[in-house]
């Protein structure tokens, strides 16, 4: 327990941490952090040291998607803060609680320019610009109060990176102890005649449909009584994978990238769409036109008309939204051959994923068959992912499948797999990745080495970014910089202190997954795939300019 004279700015943050119920830490030491790490190391936080900050902002956010619980990390000031923008940034994309704690500049030397060490122009505008907001302190006890409004905030708002920066003489400077406590936060109650409004759209409905994102991964109950009730067939984004269980009668899968979903989803005479923005980066270029009475439920105002113009604006959670629209409309006799409708959906949307992904069917089908029901998978934005795992791998359940969706950044895999792991300790959890992504983050390796980690790490290798290769050659343009010389993933593997094996056939996979999920510690499995059957676009994707780059594809 820290003494009365070890009391400083550091206390107030860490103590604050620990009011809100952390218990996990993500960060590197620093020369301007290191009052930080004293505190930790008096806590009963759990500290995890990835090998680079982009690391271990990925491994933050995998485990607040994983838990439930916000993720966070310590960095130093400068490149340790530039270092995990981009994870920052991911977590902005998909709404991911996550938040990062550095030093800055202490009090009156904000753009001094001065040449202090890791000096930043102006630090604190720079990340507010990749996060939700990016709050600089002036004391302790105003650190320790952002810290409990962040984590109040993120109960009944979208939640999204937030950035806390403690001038360094704030961070050593005494503190007396006084603070606030954690703050409470009530769910965000929409009025009863907006619900009203909305429950009456859908209680005459013929051909109703609901999409849901990765805001409704906490309404899966009443998601699921809505459309039963409804005979709604049931459309989700990546992030809402899994939140009606792929298995359901209703369901599309994550299909709202597929053209034949759009084309259900356009037909609805009242479309519900709860806890997603619609955005390009889950309908792959399209604009959606629907011709019915469209019903958003967001708990974020902006989300309320972006993309899709709502008719009915339902601003509230969509837990609680869902469960008194179910309500409302449980003596509703369910809408006619509801099943019929989602099964005709279903099959012109299996046979669009197979137009553009029928190479990577093969492994997701090895993979389901021969692990768990409840295994986490952990996928870069590599076409394994995006063709492969999403259309091809039904999820009974939310967060088994994290993913970058809207930044679409290469290197997540691999500490997203930590991340989770660490979060679900008692589940499978398997990192899912080309050749180019897991070369961005293949030092994490050694993390998942040090912690005893039993995680497999699938290669698939078609030795460079296959996607942006074929849109090279489909604009004519000759292949530069996509191919990757020969590179021994296993012998990465044995190199940061875990196992490698490579296999020469998918029949061998599930044997080499029994080994990994045995051993202690990481094992790279390396599968060479010819990714030649797979396609850039999505089928009824007007053509557009090229999506990906080598850093996200």
């Amino acid at each position: 327990m820290a003494t009365e004279s070890s009391l400083t700015g550091a206390a107030a943050v860490v103590g604050a941490l620990r009011g809100n119920g952390v218990e996990t830490v993500f960060g590197i030491p620093g020369t301007h952090n290191l009052e930080l790490y004293r505190q930790l190391a008096s806590s009963d936080i759990r500290h995890v040291a990835p090998r680079h900050e982009q690391g271990g902002g990925y491994a933050a956010d995998a485990y607040a998607r994983v838990s439930g619980r916000p993720g966070v990390c310590v960095t130093t000031s400068g490149p340790g803060l530039t270092n995990i923008a981009t994870a920052a940034a991911t977590a902005y994309a998909d709404s991911v609680p996550l938040l990062v704690i550095s030093p800055g500049a202490p009090l009156g030397q904000e753009r001094a320019d001065v040449g202090w060490l890791h000096e930043v122009k102006d630090q604190r505008a720079a990340m507010d610009a990749l996060y939700d907001r990016s709050v600089r302190v002036s004391s302790p006890a105003q650190a320790a109060a952002v810290i409990h409004e962040t984590f109040a905030r993120w109960r009944v708002e979208r939640p999204r990176p937030v950035h806390l920066e403690l001038p360094l003489d704030v961070l050593e400077s005494p503190w007396d102890g006084a603070a606030p406590g954690p703050l409470e936060s009530a769910a965000l109650l929409p009025s009863a005649g907006v619900l009203a409004g909305a429950a009456a759209a859908l209680r005459g409905a013929s051909t109703p449909l609901i999409v849901l994102g990765g805001g409704a991964r906490d309404a899966c109950a009443q998601a699921v009584r809505l459309a039963e009730l409804l005979g709604a067939p049931v459309a989700t984004s990546v992030s809402g994978k899994g939140v009606v269980p792929e298995s359901h009668p209703l369901s599309l899968g994550a299909g709202v990238g597929l053209g034949p979903v759009q084309e259900a989803i356009e037909a609805a005479d009242v479309l519900l769409v709860a806890g997603s923005e619609l955005a390009d980066s889950d309908l792959w270029g399209v604009r959606l036109h629907p011709r019915g009475t469209v019903i958003r439920v967001d708990v974020d105002l902006r989300q309320l008309h972006k993309n899709v113009p709502a008719d009915i604006a339902v601003h509230g959670d969509a837990a609680t939204v869902l469960g008194a629209l179910a309500g409302a409309l449980s003596d509703r006799a369910p809408g006619p051959a509801g099943g019929e409708r989602a099964a005709r959906v279903r099959a012109a949307a299996a046979e669009a994923a197979m137009s553009v992904g029928a190479a990577w069917r093969p492994v997701q089908e090895v993979l389901r068959d021969c692990l768990p029901e409840d295994t986490i998978v952990a996928g870069d934005s590599a076409q394994v992912s995006y063709f492969g795992t999403v259309p091809f791998w039904p999820m009974d359940a939310p967060r088994r499948f994290v993913y970058p969706t809207g930044y679409a950044t290469l290197g997540y895999a691999v500490p997203a797999a930590i991340g989770a792991k660490l979060a679900a300790q008692d589940r499978p959890v398997i990192a899912l990745a080309g050749d180019g992504g897991t070369l961005f983050s293949v030092q994490e390796l050694a993390v998942a080495a040090e912690l005893r980690l039993s995680l497999p790490v699938i290669v698939m290798n078609n030795h460079g970014y296959a996607e942006i290769r074929e849109e090279m050659l489909a604009r004519n343009i000759p292949p530069v910089a996509v191919d990757i010389d020969d590179i021994d993933f296993p012998a990465l593997g044995r190199a940061f202190g875990g196992r490698g094996e490579r296999v020469a056939d998918l029949a061998e996979l599930p044997a080499a997954l029994k080994r990994a999920l045995e051993a202690e510690g990481p094992t790279v499995i390396e599968v060479t795939v010819d990714g030649s059957g797979s396609s850039a676009t999505w089928e009824m994707a007007p053509p557009v300019a090229s999506r990906r780059d080598p850093t996200s594809g």
